[in-house]
Formats: C-alpha cells, structure tokens, sequence
C-alpha cells in the first residue's frame, strides 16, 4: 500500500505509526483506517520491531475524531459496516504479537480516543484531552469504546464518560485509570520511546503471551484463565529465551533474547 495518510518509521527495537493528517487534526476516515490496518501488519512482520508506538502528527492531536464528513453521509447499512470495518482494524491492533503503546499528544477523540483503547499501554501528554463524544453527535462509539471503556475504567466511570460525552484532561484520566503515565508535552515521545525499550529487553515470546493472557482474562472464569496461564507458563519453559533468562539472571548480566 501507498500511505498518505500514515507515516511509518522503525529504528529497532521500536516501531513508530503517525496518524499523519495534521491539518485535520488527524481525523480518522477510511482511507485512514485502511492505512492503520497495513502498518499494523506491517510493523508485526518486521523482526526488528519489538514494540510499536502510535501517535498522531502535529501538536494538537492524536486524533480528534472520525471525519464527521464521512459520518454525516452514512445510511443504516453503510454506517453499521463503517462501523465493523473500524472495529476490524482496531482488533487487529489490539491482536499484534507485540505491545502497542499510545502516545497520546493532544485531542484523541471519539474513534481517536477508541484508537488509544485498543493500545496495550497509553501514555498522555498534559495537554491530551480524552474522551467519547459521540452521544453529541446523536449517535454512539462505533469503534468498540462502550466495550473496550468499561473493562479499563469500570462500569459506572464508563457511563458517565459515554453518556454525558464530556472530554476530560490527562490529570484525570491517569486518576481513573484510562492513562498509564501523564508527562510534559515535550517528554512525550521520549517517555513513551523510553518504555517500549524497557519492554524491548523483555523476552519477546513471554510478552506475546503474557499479552494474551491479560486480554483473555476480561472473557474467562478465572478457573479457566488460570489453567490457561499454566499452558502458557508450560510452553514458556520449552523456549531457548527462558534458558537465557534464567542463565543471564544467574550469571548477573543482561539476556540477549532472540525469541525463540
């Protein structure tokens, strides 16, 4: 694919996507969304890439929502598939086999804000403004933020943010949880390049599945999870990573991990 609208740049161990439409405050359409997708599979095919950060261009946004041109044309069929079509991609994201960071500089509303949801880590600037204000709008998140909200903030904060459709800033989404860590506007790529190298000398074959585990753990009992974690916990022990980890933590140096 040709991108026009995304920007990819990998200088391993991490791979960057820039939502690139800063003149529309990094709107997303489904061109945009199409892009997101590629990039996604690309960044998961590069062995160099352990760790993908994603943010938006410019220092306004991240994205501000979807283009409420589009949205403004939809009829009842066209606006469910929009809508399935943005959920595709932003499970897809949630899926990588790597964890996804969002540096969140700015607006990140509506589909900008579900976008952030499905990134496994968000890190905010102090200007970030955050939330889902579609009920505005006189429709609702289409791209999973009433499901994916409530399982990283609870039930009732969901609510509140879903239904009265106010943004809030990044103090307060990193008091309830939606955020991971608030820094300085300035700070923001370097925090957030900072901790995907942390997570970068991790064994790369333990984070995929640690990844998974949290994720299905929202969708099993936790019998079943815990016997899930105990397969994966197994499988771990028959990697040559684990042989590493343990030797390097012995011998007090670093592991070099290759995952496998």
């Amino acid at each position: 694919m040709d991108y026009e609208n995304v920007l990819l740049h990998a200088e391993a161990p991490v791979g960057t996507i820039t939502i690139n439409r800063p003149d529309k405050l990094n709107a997303l359409n489904a061109r945009v969304m199409a892009e997101l997708s590629q990039a996604a599979q690309d960044m998961d095919k590069d062995d160099n890439v352990r760790v993908v950060v994603i943010t938006g261009a410019g220092e306004k946004a991240f994205v501000a929502g979807a283009d409420i041109g589009e949205l403004a044309k939809m009829q009842p069929v066209s606006g469910r598939d929009d809508s399935a079509f943005g959920q595709a991609v932003l499970f897809e994201l949630e899926k990588l086999s790597k964890p996804v960071i969002a540096a969140i500089n700015g607006y990140a509303l509506g589909g900008g804000c579900e976008l952030a949801l499905a990134c496994d880590i968000r890190i905010a600037s102090e200007k970030a403004k955050i939330g889902l204000p579609e009920v505005g709008l006189g429709i609702l998140p289409g791209y999973g933020g009433t499901q994916r909200l409530g399982r990283i903030v609870g039930m009732g904060l969901a609510m509140e943010l879903v239904l009265c459709g106010d943004p809030i800033g990044a103090a307060e989404a990193h008091r309830i949880g939606l955020v991971n860590k608030v820094v300085a506007p300035a700070e923001l790529a370097a925090a957030a390049r900072e901790m995907a190298e942390k997570l970068a000398t991790r064994g790369p074959i333990a984070l995929r599945l640690a990844k998974q585990a949290v994720q299905k753990s929202f969708d099993l009992d936790l019998k079943t999870g815990c016997e899930m974690e105990s397969s994966y916990f197994g499988l771990l022990a028959s990697t040559a990573d684990m042989k590493e980890g343990m030797t390097a933590f012995l011998e007090k140096r670093k592991p070099s991990y290759k995952g496998q």
